[in-house]
């Protein structure tokens, strides 16, 4: 089998390549080593920048998000018991972000698939990279007992963190992190949001607590706890109380509760290798980056990378230029950086840390103080969390 570039994983990242690709007339397959079920049963983020929004646009899939998202123009502060709104949409001129679940946009980029006759390849067993950093890298998978070969000109790492991608230049990585010490209790539950309008950061003497959603009637709901809890020991009922314990009075009061269909506890980490590109393979997503949960750039990171490695690609096939893919790393990694930044500021701002009492939770609450009243500090937050431009000057 031939084609011009090989795509490792069908998240969001891939998907969104592989379509980016095809409006461009570029021929790719895409790998992917589950189940298309068990892909759209994956509960991700759903926060969407505007360039992300523009994207899907860009790749004829999001007639569904415009119809569908959900527009915040502010978020929404909790400290010291009282709120504080931040007014993104005001701050930066315009700019917005969406509330649109990652399930839904990957449903649209899969359903587009299908419906324009592209090759995907789902539960791709034991899928292997070889010859990347020469002219003919060849990707090598088995699938119902039959050893396959794909020939391509590029192969795209878009399969996570645990992929082959990443695995395959793994020595080759200098590998930055930091691990944090607690992780999200996450519900996803039938309710409307408390707030249909702004998402809700609050920093409590309890720990912190998001109030997010998926739509008008889909509501998320996380809270901070100690990385040795286990999801067996909150029951709904336990959940819910807390989540009102860590929210100003008043919202607390409107909080409608429900049962929950998804319960789960995500350690917090930031993660970053570096380069992105190896010869012909070049990583995207989580396969380079993560990032703490609390700036909600993770699915929107993906999708920058997808930006500039599609326009790269592009321009070699159209142009026959080379200089967006040796400089695809460098590009990339710039904006990441900016991003995990703003993720770990976010992070360590609206938290609670073990190691922090006294000194350090005074200059917290002080923090957080000068940013509800300081016009350009709110200017800071507001840009990055809309989303920094894909051409950083």
């Amino acid at each position: 089998m031939r084609t011009q570039v090989a795509i490792i994983g069908a998240g969001p990242s891939g998907l969104l390549l592989g379509q980016l690709l095809h409006k461009a007339g570029i021929d790719n397959i895409i790998l992917e080593r589950q189940t298309p079920d068990y892909v759209l049963g994956r509960i991700r983020a759903g926060i969407l920048e505007q360039g992300t929004v523009d994207l899907l646009h860009e790749a004829g899939v999001g007639h569904r998000v415009a119809a569908e998202g959900i527009v915040h123009h502010s978020i929404e502060l909790v400290f010291a018991g009282e709120r504080h709104p931040i007014d993104v949409h005001g701050l930066t001129g315009g700019k917005v972000v969406t509330a649109y679940g990652q399930t839904e946009m990957t449903r649209d980029l899969m359903e587009a698939r299908t419906a324009e006759g592209l090759p995907t390849v789902y539960q791709a067993a034991n899928v292997s990279l070889h010859d990347f950093d020469g002219q003919r890298p060849l990707v090598r998978y088995e699938k119902d007992g039959q050893t396959h070969e794909i020939e391509c000109d590029f192969i795209a790492g878009c399969d996570g963190f645990h992929g082959v991608s990443r695995a395959s230049v793994k020595g080759a990585i200098t590998e930055y992190e930091k691990v944090y010490p607690f992780g999200w209790l996450g519900i996803l539950s039938d309710v409307p949001p408390v707030s249909p309008h702004a998402i809700v950061y609050a920093n409590s003497e309890r720990g912190f607590a998001l109030c997010s959603m998926r739509s008008m009637t889909r509501s998320r709901y996380y809270v901070q706890v100690p990385l040795d809890d286990q999801v067996e020991d909150w029951s709904d009922e336990r959940f819910w109380d807390e989540l009102k314990r860590r929210l100003d009075p008043d919202l607390a009061s409107r909080i409608i509760t429900g049962p929950s269909i998804e319960k789960s506890i995500a350690p917090l980490r930031s993660f970053v290798g570096e380069p992105m590109r190896f010869g012909r393979l070049f990583l995207a997503g989580d396969a380079a980056h993560i990032v703490p949960p609390t700036g909600a750039k993770g699915l929107n990171l993906a999708a920058s990378d997808v930006k500039y490695l599609s326009t790269a690609l592009v321009e070699h096939y159209g142009e026959k230029s080379d200089a967006g893919i040796d400089t695809y790393s460098q590009r990339a990694l710039r904006r990441i950086w900016k991003a995990e930044r703003f993720s770990w500021w976010m992070t360590s701002l609206m938290h609670r840390f073990p190691d922090s009492a006294g000194f350090g939770q005074r200059v917290q609450e002080a923090e957080l103080d000068y940013l509800a009243h300081s016009r350009a500090l709110s200017t800071s937050l507001a840009e990055n969390y809309v989303g920094l431009p894909f051409e950083l000057h």
